[in-house]
């Protein structure tokens, strides 16, 4: 089941009323042909559902701001902390805005094909009284709820990719790329997995709550971003060490929490599939945790707090596109597989390629949403305790997830090459070498993060 499925009342009614007028002609006088059949009852709105899922949109915010700020902004130097923080917040900002103005119909709009949809720009035609379809029959959200979870969505993926691209990048040029990335690469990617009609959508990929739309997404197009950007001055030569891991430990705390409204949100229903989502986030995340400070120990150092909070985003990262499409200990295995992957990610592969994605937005984000996104195909069997049905077979849904991810692979990298050339010759993309010796926080915005 997948977040942008539709399944309506009122279409389920007719099919009933036509079964039932049916039966009635075949055992009834001719007379009874003349009878009409009673309306079928109008959708209502659920306040349950509409109640956790405006929970859920205030959770997903949570994890923005102050979350992954906390979290990202810890990593950083002490002189580039507040520059940290104000492009996420900016551009977290700047896509609740375009999100609103064009970004939900390119997404959602009720017209469109394969790759993009249209309409309801500027939201024309929404109203209070407007409904967005949930999976239960009768009941629906108001369409303003649906918006704003979904906005929160774009909103995170965006600041994700500034992972890799910190510390060097005008503010100015993140601001251009934000706004022409959205466009040509989120909202598509967006599109294509969650709406009906939809390119993966139609293909049958499995993506509960985002590891091709969000984390992939995110994770490709930070690695691109940062190899196009180059790499900070003194990177390998010089210690770059997170200022403040406390800081960075509170972060994930709130990641973590927040990210129940991420998974068990995407249910769209307080249900079963959202329990469903909130166990495996639980148990998914504590099995990376755990196995990634023992791929530390086997390597031969010490289990260490920044390994805690790594396994944790990777384990998270992982589960998300399986969160209701696994049983509680597939999702363990899941959380564990991709963190000693991504634990390798970053300490072996990166290094040896010699790309500077800072604050590993690619090594966490985009290979732990690379496994989760294949690992969903095997953990759904029901089998392994996932809730596919009994004619579900691993070896054609494997190849679906594959499908999804290459081209989703494919469609971040090329979008996020135009969107950075963009900005580059409209702006220029990094900070001169006396503001990135000085810091980003000075150069860029005119105050420090610690006065003392």
């Amino acid at each position: 089941m997948t977040k942008g499925e539709h399944m309506t009342f009122a279409n389920k009614m007719a099919a009933s009323a036509g079964a039932a007028g049916l039966a009635l002609f075949a055992a009834l006088p001719a007379w009874a042909q003349e009878a009409v059949a009673a309306p079928a009852p109008a959708p209502v709105v659920d306040k349950g559902d509409t109640a956790w899922m405006m929970t859920s949109t205030v959770l997903v915010l949570a994890m923005i701001l102050p979350g992954l700020a906390l979290f990202y902004g810890g990593l950083t130097r002490t002189k580039n902390m507040l520059s940290t923080m104000t492009q996420i917040g900016a551009l977290a900002c700047l896509a609740m805005i375009v999100w609103v103005v064009y970004g939900y119909g390119l997404a959602f709009g009720p017209e469109g094909n394969a790759f993009i949809a249209w309409g309801k720009f500027f939201l024309a035609g929404v109203t209070p009284d407007s409904l967005a379809d949930t999976f239960s029959d009768g009941f629906k959200l108001p369409e303003y709820v649906f918006i704003s979870f979904q906005m929160t969505f774009a909103a995170i993926t965006l600041a994700l990719v500034l992972g890799a691209t910190v510390e060097r990048m005008k503010f100015s040029a993140a601001i251009v790329f934000g706004i022409i990335w959205l466009t040509i690469v989120y909202f598509p990617i967006a599109h294509m997995v969650w709406a009906a009609g939809g390119l993966f959508f139609e293909m049958g990929a499995l993506d509960f709550a985002g590891g091709t739309v969000v984390h992939i997404n995110a994770g490709v197009s930070a690695l691109v971003a940062s190899i196009i950007l180059g790499k900070r001055i003194g990177y390998q030569k010089e210690i770059m060490a997170p200022h403040s891991l406390t800081l960075t430990m509170v972060g994930t705390g709130l990641l973590w929490v927040g990210w129940f409204g991420f998974n068990a949100g995407s249910a769209l229903e307080a249900n079963g599939s959202a329990a469903l989502a909130m166990i495996n986030t639980f148990v998914a995340t504590a099995s990376a945790a755990l196995f990634w400070m023992l791929a530390e120990k086997v390597a031969g150092h010490k289990p260490s707090a920044l390994g805690f909070c790594s396994g944790i985003i990777a384990g998270l990262v992982a589960v998300t596109p399986a969160a209701g499409n696994s049983g509680p200990f597939g999702a363990i295995v899941l959380g564990a597989v991709a963190s000693v992957i991504c634990f390798y990610a970053v300490t072996a592969l990166k290094p040896k390629l010699g790309y500077d994605d800072a604050l590993d937005a690619f090594g966490i984000h985009g290979i732990g949403g690379i496994v989760g996104a294949i690992g969903t195909g095997i953990v759904y069997a029901p089998s392994l305790g996932g809730p596919g049905g009994e004619d579900f077979a691993i070896g054609p849904q494997l190849v679906t997830q594959v499908s999804a991810v290459a081209a989703t692979i494919v469609w971040a990298t090329v979008g996020t090459v135009i969107a950075i050339t963009i900005a580059k010759a409209l702006t220029g993309l990094r900070v001169s070498e006396e503001v990135e010796r000085e810091g980003l926080d000075l150069g860029e915005h005119g105050e420090r993060a610690y006065n003392i």
